[in-house]
């Protein structure tokens, strides 16, 4: 797909999903566009936030008492977290692919 310039545009995998699970891209030349803006702001909490989570879980299973329940929450956590960063990694990968380019 080409933009009226006749550079190539390019997609970024923006760090959430349509209500039914599927990727949200964005069309852009610029990285300084508000919805990219927005976007790297929700990256970096999602990181901040997927931080927190690890501590969290490596205190449970550093718990000998932590019981069923808190592990489970501890995991179900750590794997929402683990996504976030899969799909920040993802994107911010594209993103030095396309710039290579």
């Amino acid at each position: 797909m080409n933009s009226a310039a006749g550079t190539p545009e390019r997609l970024r995998l923006l760090p959430w999903t349509t209500p039914d699970g599927k990727p949200c891209y964005l069309s852009t030349d610029s990285g300084g566009s508000r919805l990219s803006l927005l976007a790297d702001d929700i990256e970096a909490a999602q990181l901040d936030s997927g931080e927190q989570v690890l501590a969290g879980a490596k205190a449970v299973l550093a718990d000998p008492k932590a019981g069923e329940g808190a592990v489970r929450f501890a995991l179900t956590r750590a794997t929402e977290s683990l996504a976030d960063v899969l799909r920040v990694a993802v994107s911010r990968g594209e993103r030095i692919l396309g710039d290579e380019r």
